[in-house]
């Protein structure tokens, strides 16, 4: 189909000319996101109502056109990259509903809501969002969904798909179906809902989406213990949770991060210890002074070498910030940021830590670590330059190392980040031939001609991990 007759079809559905885009310098604002690649679409579409999508995905189905949706493109993975060209269709535009009900303790929201803006609005009815993805402040609500984000409250909340308990969506036919509701129990056939949540734009375009709040906890404490050696902090961190203490955060930084943090930011942290890690508990007053007690037991058993419990939120606060600098300081030197989420079991955190080290050596390359570690999602992030080819190449070799170290020990490709373009070579390597082949005939049952962000999730034949441009 010509770009004008496209354009043309798509003016019959859009109301306002403006909301539709095919400058040249529009669709390459479209044509990337946070991780790597670019991909020009053929024209943009903001929509703003279920009819809207329904329409633009039933014109879609007819002519077989690839269709990407996106919300503010924070993905590292490459989920709405319009790789086959096509139509991006931004749900960004479609803000307007944040309902929150604090009689059944649940937020209704439009796929375009900034995630923050949730939880903002849940804390004047004293009840809280508890997904925040790093990114929360500026991602949309229905990107966090497609992909399933986590976030460092992960730990003793859970992520995205253990918050939402009904949605609508349209299909890759233009069908508007909805799925789940307002109810915490719903066994009623198969759950849809936690098949959409997830799976990245794939299988529908969620249009609404019924989220579960919860009570804001009393009260919250905070804590930094360094240590010599990441691999004793990982110890501790698997030695706290076997405790029977969950914490609602559980954050780590190693040397690098400190270092890269102190530099960009002074905040006086130590920069000759092995790691750090931050740790947040929160519920009863009394009940979680006793756990912060035992806490302080287990790091000084593991060999901590000092420990500070912030004594107000304004203290907390700035441990905190350490933490929040993290992303920003590491890109200081270098301008090239592989951020990856390869997640292991509990006890093999520490395990886990030694082979990243031992991939740091072999390779050289500058590998930072830091995040969610409580729950074993560890954000090994690799800094590099890459117009520097040969650096490059040896980061791609890191990066296909750190994901099969993550599969030996137990993990996963991914924790949070999804799977997109850049892991799609590795889904066999963790599911196997017959668990990516099931996969297959979902994607092929729910979207017969492949019309929903096609190129993402499953490898294309030869398709391999590449970060250059060459």
């Amino acid at each position: 189909m010509e770009k004008e007759e496209l354009h043309t079809l798509l003016s019959h559905i859009i109301p306002e000319p403006k909301r539709i885009l095919s400058d040249k310098v529009d669709l390459y604002s479209y044509s990337f996101d946070a991780s790597f690649g670019t991909y020009l679409p053929e024209v943009v579409v903001q929509v703003k109502s279920t009819e809207e999508v329904s329409n633009i995905m039933k014109l879609a189905n007819d002519y077989e056109i690839p269709v990407y949706p996106r919300g503010h493109g924070t993905s590292l993975s490459g989920g709405p990259l319009p790789v086959k060209g096509g139509i991006v269709l931004d749900l960004s535009k479609w803000d307007q509903k944040i309902m929150i009900d604090p009689e059944d303790m649940v937020a209704i929201v439009s796929p375009g809501v900034i995630t923050a803006h949730i939880n903002t609005a849940a804390a004047k009815e004293g009840l809280i969002y508890p997904p925040d993805p790093s990114s929360s402040n500026v991602a949309t609500i229905g990107g966090n969904l497609a992909e399933n984000s986590g976030g460092p409250r992960g730990l003793k909340y859970g992520v995205t798909k253990d918050f939402v308990i009904g949605l609508e969506v349209v299909t890759p036919e233009g069908e508007v179906i909805r799925t789940g509701g307002k109810t915490v129990k719903n066994v009623t056939g198969y759950d849809l809902t936690k098949l959409i949540v997830g799976s990245e734009g794939t299988l529908g375009v969620i249009t609404e989406a019924i989220l579960k709040l919860q009570p804001k906890p009393q009260a919250t404490m905070t804590m930094m213990v360094l240590f010599e050696d990441i691999v004793d902090a990982g110890k501790a961190i698997s030695t706290i949770l076997s405790a029977g203490i969950l914490p609602a955060k559980l954050e780590v930084m190693d040397n690098a991060s400190i270092v890269a943090v102190e530099a960009y930011e002074p905040l006086g942290l130590p920069t000759d210890v092995g790691a750090l890690l931050l740790i947040e508990l929160d519920g009863h007053p009394a009940a979680i002074t006793d756990e912060m007690t035992s806490v302080e037991e287990v790091c000084d058993k593991q060999g901590a070498r000092e420990i500070k419990i912030a004594q107000d939120e304004q203290e907390a606060n700035q441990l905190w910030k350490a933490r929040k600098l993290v992303s920003p300081a590491i890109v200081r030197n270098k301008p090239t940021k592989i951020s990856e989420d390869a997640t292991v079991p509990r006890s093999k955190i520490p395990l886990m830590f030694q082979r990243l080290n031992e991939i740091k050596e072999k390779y050289q390359v500058d590998l930072v670590v830091f995040g969610h570690a409580g729950d074993g999602n560890l954000h090994p992030n690799i800094i590099a330059d890459k117009r520097d080819h040969e650096e490059m190449r040896r980061v791609e070799q890191a990066v296909e190392e750190i994901f099969q170290a993550a599969i030996e020990l137990g993990g996963t490709l991914s924790g949070e980040h999804g799977i997109g373009t850049l892991k799609a070579p590795f889904m066999e390597m963790e599911l196997g031939e017959a668990g990516v082949d099931m996969m297959k005939r979902i994607k092929s049952s729910w979207d017969p001609k492949n019309v929903l962000n096609p190129g993402k999730i499953f490898a294309e034949a030869g398709q391999r991990l590449v970060l250059t441009d060459e």
